[in-house]
């Protein structure tokens, strides 16, 4: 919000002040100054943001969005109560509480691509995401879409919503992305990386290099949630649904 003061003379002053956050102060001329802007700086992205565990994350702005830029990676809700991880196939698979998993149980993998969580982590009312941050909404991923491919539909369920935006958010290259990682430009610098996924039903690990999923928050059904998906063999994105018990990537959005 901007809000306009006309100042043709100010209280007869010749001069005025800006004093700036970080000590350095402007002298103006009152006579070069027609009009002032009040800007809500509020909403403005920090360079970097931190959870509950100490990992820092990097962010980005998207529009008028702002993004974690890596797939969260604590092990902990934000009211200090760890989350389930450590869970066999069967117990993965039979889990109704939040949970999270490195992809292969293998911790390296989470260095790089972060954790895998259920959809039921991701609506734990004690906060999956750092302070200040939450769990996107399905219209916030729908947003985001639609900022980068103004063609976008958005309204569809279950479809491919854009042919280009995946490969706006793609990390460019095949260092993390399996040939042949299809329009990957990075161009919106989310560098989204394909963290694979963990099976709902056999606890089974797939897909690493070759697809991202992100999680919603909202639900679909009464046993289903909406995700975004990239694939490496096209620029695409997609607005799907999946069990709760799924485990995709989080990526959190600043409130």
């Amino acid at each position: 919000m901007s809000i306009l003061f006309c100042v043709n003379n100010l209280f007869a002053q010749s001069e005025m002040n800006i004093f700036y956050s970080n000590g350095n102060v402007s002298h103006i001329p009152i006579a070069n100054v027609d009009s002032m802007y009040y800007i809500n700086i509020s909403n403005i992205c920090p360079q970097t943001i931190s959870d509950i565990d100490g990992n820092i994350y990097n962010t980005v702005e998207i529009g008028s969005q702002c993004w974690m830029k890596e797939n969260l990676k604590t092990t902990h809700f934000n009211n200090g109560g760890s989350i389930l991880t450590g869970l066999n196939n069967s117990q993965w698979s039979n889990t109704t509480s939040g949970a999270c998993a490195d992809y292969n149980n293998d911790t390296s993998n989470t260095a790089i691509y972060g954790k895998l969580y259920n959809w039921y982590a991701v609506i734990d009312p004690a906060g999956l995401c750092p302070v200040g941050w939450h769990e996107p909404k399905n219209t916030e991923w729908n947003y985001l879409v639609k900022s980068l491919d103004p063609n976008a539909d958005t309204s569809c369920v279950s479809c491919t919503t854009s042919l280009i935006a995946g490969g706006l958010l793609k990390e460019a290259g095949n260092l993390y992305w399996v040939s042949p990682n299809t329009g990957a430009t990075n161009s919106s610098g989310f560098s989204a990386l394909p963290a694979g996924m963990r099976s709902s039903s056999n606890g089974y690990y797939s897909h690493l290099g070759s697809y991202a999923y992100f999680w919603s928050v909202s639900s679909y059904s009464n046993s289903s949630a909406f995700y975004h998906s990239l694939l490496t063999t096209s620029a695409q994105i997609g607005n799907y649904n999946l069990l709760y018990g799924t485990g995709f990537s989080v990526r959190c959005i600043k409130d």
